[in-house]
């Protein structure tokens, strides 16, 4: 895909240069690649990640991507990890801040193996649970399964979604600086923030995604795609 000049200044984030743009443009531009994107295993339904942290929002994201694909004529299904956490009593057995429990056991992976992923596996039915748990309530959402039409692209954004060995066939990362992370998590949620820096280093999501963001302006944010 051709790169997008703006003639705004490049920035730098370690070992990549990074162009300014808007993120109007960001989800046109990455609506466009996602029209042209074959799957890896062959099926009908390209699955992307927005990845990142919740201070990170890549949730918004994802909506864009997902209204720009609309105009397009391409359907999609926008899935939030946060609706795939486990139960209370099992994400909170260690007490509500335990950084271990947070980055290794608060999202229910084999649910969304089982209820995201494997639908869309090639052969699959294509009907995806869109939620499971909601952790307000925490009770299940009985959400209604929807259906995928082939063609159609699976947007799932979260947190840490890198380290799981989904299957995704384009994966977005929306990178904030430490200071950026600190700033902009609420300061009730700072016991977090440990898990995010064992996630940069044991993962390293700016280095492997398909995609970079930087986000530490969110009204100017910069990428590498």
């Amino acid at each position: 895909m051709r790169s997008e000049r703006l003639d705004r200044p490049l920035t730098h984030d370690g070992r990549v240069r990074l162009e300014a743009i808007t993120w109007d443009r960001l989800g046109d531009l990455l609506a466009e690649r996602l029209l042209q994107l074959k799957t890896a295993d062959g099926g009908p339904w390209p699955r992307v990640a927005l990845d990142g942290a919740p201070a990170a929002r890549p949730g918004d994201l994802a909506e864009r991507v997902a209204e720009a694909l609309r105009i397009r004529g391409r359907p999609s299904l926008v899935v939030g990890a946060d609706g795939f956490l486990r139960p209370a009593s099992v994400r909170l057995e260690y007490g509500h801040r335990d950084v271990e429990s947070y980055y290794g056991g608060w999202y229910d992976t084999g649910a969304l193996w089982r209820e995201v992923f494997g639908p869309l596996e090639p052969g699959g039915t294509g009907r995806v649970l869109p939620d499971l748990w909601d952790p307000v309530t925490d009770r299940a959402t009985r959400s209604p399964y929807v259906d995928i039409p082939p063609g159609g692209v699976l947007l799932l954004h979260g947190p840490l979604l890198l380290r799981h060995w989904f299957p995704f066939d384009l994966s977005v990362h929306v990178l904030l600086s430490p200071g950026a992370l600190r700033r902009r998590t609420p300061e009730s949620e700072h016991w977090t923030l440990p898990a995010f820096e064992r996630y940069e280093r044991e993962t390293d999501p700016a280095g492997t995604a398909d995609v970079l963001v930087r986000a530490d302006d969110p009204r100017h944010p910069a990428w590498r795609g």
